[in-house]
């Protein structure tokens, strides 16, 4: 049995990966490439699709590199062990905005984006398969992912609460302001990733190919449950990626920038935060819950029906920052959902390497973890990505003035890009959630 302080430290390495880094990019990159950095809709759309193209080479790359490793320190923990110093001072790097024009800063935001991608990549997807290795225990696999799940939310809660009051704390310009709080998160990241790398121990030893080989990857297109479950993790990411990009917008023109209540600023990283404390909560209480309705499959698709209805009953709350808490209560509703589906998806990608061990005779495990990661990458990006392109055609346009240097926002028909904002965040990720349980019924695993 684990001790609870390498479940604590597992928890670290998400709390790190998801809470901060992967958080911020979620939420607050979409609007702060427009609205802050000044690249064009077209350019953020375009940066976030090739680093997907980027993702599908290196992301199954690096998890065939880590099932390889050997080392002193075991066969993934290496990756973070050495991986966090870079993860940390990039993701600050990625945060600054230069003081060049629009050419310039398209050629520094390309560059950034990608590195960030590749050390992401490089510290990840060891981290997700450190759970093949940690124990054979079906129950602590899911106490693992379960711990994980409940460290990436509540950082992620700490992060988007504190974030308007750090940039209201570090003052000067928005650019500043992000500049100086990449620093500080990228810091936090990367104690988190290190502390993971040294907490946790690898128990298990993979059943390595005695050369390589691209039969692995083949192997992959032939194992059914890795196909769905991978669909599936790519829709869960896609339903997060809409509502986490589209945030920002919603509160800036949908509800006419921050709402205060009571000496609260509710702005777009506060509005997310309460998701995040119920992911938190019922991410804790899935191994539960799974244990009660009989299996990972059932839970997952019962989570799955509430985020479908739930974003379907955003839709229909007034455009009006009076009904704030109406929409505040209907995103902590749809979070159950999210809460109780996040750490099933680990523990089933577990099950889906223990799957492909038996029936192959040598261990895929990173390889096949690498795939949860590349869905995570994929379809936040990709809906990212959507979401710049649809307020596009909307009416919505950004970019940086040649001759001054400062960021520009047009919007041309405000009626047409609220709306478009408002489906963003409701019926589009509703549709995803739908199309999760199609997914779920072909997926073959019956635990």
């Amino acid at each position: 049995m684990a001790k609870l302080s390498e479940k604590i430290g597992y928890a670290l390495g998400d709390a790190a990966a998801g809470g901060i880094t992967w958080k911020v990019m979620s939420i607050a990159f979409p609007l702060f490439f427009t609205n802050i950095f000044g690249l064009t809709v077209a350019d953020t759309a375009t940066l976030m699709l090739v680093a997907r193209l980027f993702d599908v080479i290196t992301d199954p790359m690096m998890g065939a590199l880590a099932d390889r490793t050997q080392s002193r320190w075991g066969t993934y923990r290496p990756w973070l062990i050495f991986g966090a110093v870079p993860l940390g001072v990039i993701f600050a790097l990625l945060l600054y905005t230069p003081d060049l024009g629009p050419v310039g800063k398209r050629i520094y935001a390309y560059s950034m984006y990608l590195l960030m991608m590749a050390a992401y990549t490089a510290v990840n997807v060891p981290y997700g398969s450190l759970l093949g290795v940690m124990t054979s225990d079906d129950n602590e696999k899911n106490q693992f992912s379960s711990f994980r799940m409940v460290g990436a939310y509540a950082m992620g809660f700490v992060t988007l609460l504190s974030f308007p009051y750090l940039q209201k704390l570090v003052g000067g310009t928005p650019a500043h302001q992000y500049s100086v709080l990449g620093v500080i998160l990228g810091g936090l990241a990367a104690l988190g990733t290190l502390a993971c790398g040294l907490l946790t121990r690898e128990r298990l030893k993979p059943v390595r190919a005695e050369k390589f080989s691209f039969k692995p990857f083949a192997d992959l297109f032939r194992n059914k449950p890795w196909i769905y479950l991978t669909l599936i993790g790519i829709c869960t990411n896609f339903f997060n990626g809409f509502r986490y990009a589209a945030a920002g917008y919603l509160l800036e023109y949908c509800l006419h920038g921050d709402v205060t209540v009571s000496g609260l600023i509710i702005n777009y990283t506060v509005f997310m935060t309460f998701g995040e404390v119920t992911c938190m909560i019922f991410g804790g209480l899935s191994p539960a819950f799974t244990k009660k309705v009989g299996s990972k499959r059932k839970a997952f698709n019962l989570a799955a029906l509430l985020c479908a209805v739930t974003s379907i009953g955003f839709f229909f709350i007034p455009m009006d920052p009076k009904y704030i808490w109406v929409m505040i209560g209907m995103v902590i509703i749809t979070s159950i959902g999210i809460g109780i589906y996040s750490p099933l998806l680990w523990s089933m990608y577990a099950d889906v390497a223990d799957y492909a061990t038996e029936k192959n005779g040598t261990s895929s495990t990173g390889l096949i973890f690498s795939s949860g990661t590349m869905a995570q990458k994929f379809g936040s990006a990709i809906s990212g990505a959507l979401v710049a392109m649809l307020l596009g055609l909307a009416g919505f346009i950004s970019g940086t003035d040649a001759i001054t240097g400062e960021t520009v926002v047009t919007i041309t028909d405000e009626a047409s890009v609220q709306h478009m904002i408002w489906a963003l965040f409701s019926l589009f990720p509703a549709a995803i959630a739908l199309l999760m349980m199609i997914l779920l019924r072909l997926y073959p695993i019956k635990k």
